[in-house]
């Protein structure tokens, strides 16, 4: 801390010097969209409204539907987790992430997330297992992503809940032209691995729609390892006039998954099918000064499990099974009320919770009766306003009630530098936080007793753009109190889940982007993470770099990722992982309108794991079409 002190103080003596050289209009400039910048730079994740991510003292990462379609996955989470500094997902084979015991596609940032500490949203609303609390990473598919932007570090200010460590927000796509376009990609290759999805879009006049469908199966590179999903959504817009706008939408999954187990102890008939839908309506509102959105939603899912069992244990008499549901009303408005300012004040409210029962094949069924569902309100208001012509402050407050675990106030605040029109320092003091989940209140090692999870991160950052790329460096340090984990009950035999952690991580993270010439493009970055308390899932070390080349009829991609110091178990004697993954695909334009493209992943056969126990595949092919129609 003491050395972040300083670099502090130096990086403020220095822009207080350049202060006296720096362009007299940098803010006005951005605000009229006037200054040269990428589309990247405009996001819309940390403050709810269209700005340029130089104005926000937070760290985000935007990723356009062009970013993730590149390597032709049909999931952006092997995109997200290769090119996000600090940000790491776990897999176990070639596509599927499942849920329940040993499940992957957990996802952390800085070390913090993998269950409910990370916030996974669809155009801005909480997607989480109602009861659980966990995201559900096979229902983020790239068909529907017109852009995912991620915020590193808390998000609760806007976000509330389980945005402790962070906020995945995935904006779906949307219609921009009169006339109805088609896209499609079908494609296969090893262990049986099939991959398909169809999508329109759709507009007519003041009408528009997109409507996808998605299936992918796979045998698994280990036996009882396979997986099948099918998925579809349905978007429709109307613009009532230029100013109104509303939206509908409707997204269903359902996927079936075999968890082979650890490799030493195989596992037999463990089997998860899991079905989630998703709707919502919206009327949002733009007249340039003030701009804002009601949305109203409902979030629902049915689960059924079997643990399975080892060759040497009987099989399991019955099933575990769930429904639980989350539905609320988000509400917020932002305004320009006067030259250089921008206020923006929401409302939420949600309801979440369900019922969970073991199905004895019996017939019998026995029910978690304890469980009580919860609600949550929460009104907040973020300030920003330029101070000078190269300082813009930001200053928000959450003030969030939860029915079980009280209430929690969420302050935030910033400041961003601007050195000149190309270079940017920020200074971020925020707080998360998560109230715990109705399982760990009142299922197996239940606490109804249980308090918020909290942390602070305090960031350093700075940033330089042009035309050809950009670079971006940051450090942070974080500090959290009263996580919750299950520990020794204190009043009598058993476990029960208690508010036992604290952790201090700290660390930096660098990330590039340039333009070499008109047909290649590089990409690298690099985070390094420390952590008093490791946790597996977290590297201590992650490099990613890689390069898009395209020419004429031709394109290629080829990545490369060294993991390093990866705790894939904790304790007096932890197991880390080392390892590097090579990625490469090519493509051919065959015609107008159809692509033909192979891809190869882990090409140097690397041996490795990302869960204890669960080694991944070698190196696997895979080839197909992609048709625009």
């Amino acid at each position: 801390m003491k050395k972040i002190t300083l670099l502090t103080a130096s990086l403020l003596s220095g822009i207080l010097q350049l202060n006296a050289q720096t362009d007299s209009s940098i803010n006005q400039l951005i605000e009229n969209d006037l200054l040269e910048v990428t589309h990247k730079d405009v996001v819309i994740t940390g403050t709810r409204n269209q700005v340029s991510v130089r104005l926000l003292p937070l760290t985000v990462t935007k990723y356009t539907h062009d970013d993730l379609e590149r390597n032709y996955s049909l999931s952006i989470l092997p995109t997200i987790a290769e090119q996000t500094p600090g940000l790491f997902t776990t897999t176990r084979g070639t596509i599927g992430y499942g849920v329940s015991t040993n499940a992957a596609g957990g996802i952390k940032v800085r070390g913090v997330g993998s269950g409910a500490e990370l916030l996974v949203l669809i155009d801005g609303q909480p997607q989480y297992a109602g009861l659980m609390g966990h995201p559900i990473p096979d229902a983020y598919q790239t068909y529907m992503a017109e852009n995912v932007e991620i915020i590193r570090g808390p998000s609760s200010l806007l976000y509330g809940s389980n945005a402790m460590g962070g906020v995945v927000n995935i904006i779906t796509r949307k219609s921009k032209e009169d006339g109805s376009h088609t896209d499609a990609i079908f494609s296969g290759g090893s262990y049986g691995t099939v991959l398909s999805q169809v999508v329109n879009r759709t507009k007519k006049n003041k009408f528009s729609s997109i409507a996808g469908l998605n299936y992918q199966r796979t045998d698994g590179h280990r036996s009882n390892s396979e997986f099948e999903q099918y998925s579809g959504f349905l978007k429709l817009g109307y613009n009532v006039n230029k100013n109104w706008k509303i939206n509908g939408d409707i997204n269903f999954t359902f996927f079936d998954f075999m968890n082979p187990g650890p490799e030493s102890e195989p596992l037999f008939d463990a089997e998860g099918k899991i079905s989630r839908g998703l709707t919502s309506i919206s009327l949002t509102n733009d007249y340039g000064y003030t701009s804002g959105s009601l949305r109203v939603y409902y979030d629902w899912g049915h689960h059924e499990i079997n643990d399975g069992h080892t060759w040497s244990a009987e099989p399991r008499k019955y099933l575990y099974k769930h429904d639980d549901f989350i539905g609320g009303i988000n509400w917020y408005q932002t305004a320009k009320l006067f030259a250089g300012n921008r206020i923006t004040v929401g409302f939420d409210w949600q309801s979440f919770g369900g019922e969970a029962w073991n199905d004895f094949f019996a017939g019998d069924k026995k029910y978690y009766d304890k469980i009580e569902n919860q609600n949550e309100i929460a009104g907040y208001a973020d300030f920003r306003q330029d101070l000078a012509v190269w300082l813009t402050a930001d200053l928000g407050v959450r003030i969030d009630n939860h029915s079980q675990s009280g209430t929690e106030i969420v302050p935030q605040g910033g400041l961003s530098f601007h050195l000149n029109p190309q270079n940017d320092i920020k200074l971020l003091v925020s707080k998360g936080f998560r109230n715990p989940t109705i399982s760990e209140m009142y299922m197996f090692a239940a606490n109804p007793d249980l308090k918020p999870e909290r942390m602070m991160n305090y960031e350093l950052s700075y940033k330089t753009t042009s035309l050809k790329g950009s670079f971006g460096a940051n450090i942070y340090y974080i500090k959290g109190d009263n996580l919750i984990s299950r520990g020794p009950n204190p009043n009598g035999a058993g476990f029960l889940q208690q508010n036992l952690g604290e952790f201090e991580n700290y660390g930096f993270e660098l990330e590039s982007e340039y333009k070499v010439t008109l047909f290649c493009t590089i990409k690298a970055n690099y985070s390094y993470l420390y952590m008093d308390q490791p946790v597996t899932c977290a590297p201590e070390g992650k490099f990613y770099a890689g390069g898009f080349f395209h020419y004429d009829k031709f394109s290629s991609n080829i990545g490369i990722e060294n993991i390093s110091g990866l705790y894939i178990t904790t304790g007096e004697n932890p197991e880390k992982e080392n390892y590097t993954l090579v990625n490469f695909d090519f493509s051919f334009q065959a015609l107008k309108w159809m692509k033909i493209f192979v891809k190869a992943e882990n090409i140097l056969n690397e041996k490795y794991s990302t869960y204890a126990d669960f080694p991944m595949p070698g190196t696997t092919f895979m080839g197909g079409i992609a048709l625009n129609l």
